[in-house]
């Protein structure tokens, strides 16, 4: 067989990995490999609303848009929806009751309650713990029920997904917007009425144009794992170091379902400076996570009664808690979110702690008090400068601490519901979101049974 010169396959290899180039072999040729050149496909693609990112909020807010009968279409560059619920892991969304009264609800919880159904799974009992318990409130979910489900009710409610593709490039042009992605094999032109960005790190707010915010400082990430492989019960602690103990006993809980707690531990590797904002960044992040892990389970495996413990499960991605956040027509507040503050335009509430991880000093938690739902105003949702234009999720406009509460799945999900139901009737009325009339987005709201805050 020839072989082929070092420079000409890494060119070779690199024209595979972006999809521009196919191999054929055939038994004449093997050796000398015939290259077929394929462009990719482009089309040009027309709807009324183009959500990004197909997370926790992106799911929502599109199927909202739809079901409120707009045409829809989703682009996440991943395989599957899902985000950090899927992804990451965190498969424990919260939270959507607050001092016994459930104020987050529609698409959201409607997932919620297939997955967990479908699962043969129970609910928590709301009505029993108060907030500084507030784990207990968090619904255990199977990942992989959950992301079936959401594409399910997406197709369902005619919602056109598009995976593996990322956008490069976003004008506001004639009133319209021209969003172009890139995929495997194909170059897309979107022409849409309305975009909600989804990407919880503002990656579309950003192409358009708009400013972003973040702070030098950027909270650990988690990397989500099980372990297994040891009997718990006949480990000699006194010869395990502490720092082990409570993995360990978390693995053995959740591989035996013999928690006395309702909501059951899971293991995980703090990632330092964890950031989702770049291909870069992210990549980074994933690889700090899975190197720590595999230290840990190397040093695990020299402890006597471990030295069979085995990675059972890991979650393809560091789970992120903080990237940049949109300059928005307005930004709520600590002092907003911990006085419960209901705006004019309030479209959904959030109930979890403020909960701002820190690398040095651990975990900021502050509980609201008694009574207290903090709420989210359109307002917040709207980049400052933007037309038709409407965000939702983690990068919602908001300071530091009042961001670590809304950033969590219930808070996005109900964002999400609101983005979709202003960019759905946005684009019915030809205008901006702001300009729609607030009581029509309420009763939108309302009518797909979602919670408007009062």
């Amino acid at each position: 067989m020839n072989n082929i010169k070092r420079r000409d396959l890494i060119k070779l290899l690199g024209a595979i990995s972006f999809g521009i180039v196919i191999p054929s072999w055939s038994n004449e040729t093997f050796g000398k490999p015939t290259l077929n050149k394929e462009k990719k496909r482009k089309q040009t693609l027309e709807t009324d609303i183009l959500v990004i990112g197909g997370g926790t909020a992106g799911i929502i807010a599109a199927i909202q848009a739809a079901r409120a009968g707009c045409k829809t279409m989703i682009v996440e560059n991943g395989s599957h929806l899902g985000g950090t619920i899927t992804k990451g892991g965190v498969n424990f969304p919260g939270l959507f009751h607050a001092w016994g009264k459930q104020i987050i609800k529609g698409i959201g919880w409607e997932l919620v309650k297939k997955t967990v159904a479908l699962d043969d799974g129970t609910m928590p009992d709301f009505s029993k713990y108060p907030p500084d318990r507030h784990w207990h409130h968090q619904i255990r979910l199977n990942t992989y029920l959950y992301s079936l489900l959401a594409e399910e009710k997406c197709i369902e409610s005619g919602v056109e997904i598009h995976y593996y593709e990322t956008p490069v490039n976003i004008v506001f042009q004639d009133n319209k917007w021209l969003v172009e992605t890139v995929g495997k094999g194909v170059n897309n032109k979107i022409t849409c009425n309305q975009i909600i960005d989804c990407t919880g790190n503002g990656c579309a707010t950003s192409l358009a144009g708009f400013h972003l915010i973040k702070e030098s400082e950027t909270q650990p990430g988690a990397l989500i794992f099980q372990l297994g492989g040891y009997d718990y019960r006949s480990l000699d602690f006194q010869k395990i170091p502490k720092r082990y103990r409570n993995i360990l006993r978390s693995g053995y809980f959740i591989n035996n379902a013999e928690s006395d707690e309702p909501f059951v531990p899971y293991n995980q590797i703090s990632v330092n400076s964890a950031n989702s904002t770049t291909s870069e960044s992210h990549t980074n992040a994933n690889i700090k996570g899975r190197t720590s892990l595999l230290q840990m389970l190397r040093t695990l495996r020299s402890l006597p009664g471990c030295e069979k413990t085995k990675i059972l499960d890991m979650q393809p991605e560091t789970a992120v808690r903080e990237t940049y956040r949109i300059d928005g027509v307005y930004k709520i507040t600590y002092s907003d979110y911990i006085s419960g503050k209901v705006f004019d335009d309030s479209m959904s509430y959030s109930f979890y702690p403020i909960d701002l991880h820190r690398e040095q000093e651990g975990i900021l938690q502050e509980y609201l008090e008694q009574d207290i739902v903090a709420t989210v105003p359109l307002r917040a949702l709207i980049p400052k400068g933007s037309k038709n234009f409407v965000v939702a999720g983690r990068c919602v406009s908001s300071d530091r601490l009042a961001n670590s509460a809304l950033r969590v799945q219930a808070s996005c999900m109900g964002m999400g519901q609101s983005a979709g139901a202003a960019a759905a009737l946005a684009s019915k009325y030809d205008r901006p979101p702001l300009e729609v009339p607030i009581g029509d987005l309420k009763e939108l709201i309302e009518k797909h049974d979602g919670i408007v805050p009062v």
